[in-house]
């Protein structure tokens, strides 16, 4: 998910880490996803041929991997970066995963922007508010570059910038 192209160096993407909100944690849906696939295929292999609803245990055992596949495709970055968030000078995408939608918010829509240690609170020109959670970015380093890169194109599309640590920027 490399950014090409004259606007590479103004796009920005930060990988997000999994989730800690999450009801069972990543170990935890890893384990038990192990145990169905063991149970799936203790069942399959030790099995009677003759049996006539033989074909359940396939279906359990491809249920099995497809469960697997899902919560490995959720938790980790094994295909590829799943959960991210993209600043570029036209827009910012935040998306949370795979199966989920993303979230566009267009710079020219922005009438406000505030900065507080782990969110964005947008302020578009309707009115309306958005919020985006930072809790999820990895480094600090990160937190850093996406906090800089809205510092900077306040400049360039003239929205008011306001932070938690200083009043006014």
């Amino acid at each position: 998910m490399t950014a090409s192209g004259s606007s590479a160096r103004s796009t920005l993407i930060v990988q997000l880490s999994p989730t800690r909100s999450a009801k069972l944690s990543f170990t935890v849906q890893l384990i038990l996803t192990l145990f169905w696939l063991a149970w799936a295929s203790m069942l399959l292999f030790s099995a009677d041929r003759s049996y006539d609803q033989n074909y359940l245990y396939y279906a359990f055992f491809g249920l099995a991997i497809v469960f697997f596949f899902y919560v490995m495709l959720q938790n980790t970055s094994v295909f590829g970066v799943q959960s991210y968030i993209e600043v570029t000078p036209q827009y910012i995408v935040q998306k949370f995963g795979v199966f989920r939608t993303k979230h566009l918010i267009q710079i020219p829509d922005v009438a406000a922007v505030h900065i507080t240690p782990l969110a964005l609170r947008l302020t578009l020109r309707d009115g309306s508010q958005v919020y985006l959670d930072l809790k999820q970015v990895r480094k600090k380093r990160d937190l850093k570059k996406i906090k800089n890169k809205i510092r900077d194109m306040a400049e360039l599309h003239n929205y008011e910038l306001t932070d938690t640590l200083s009043n006014r920027i």
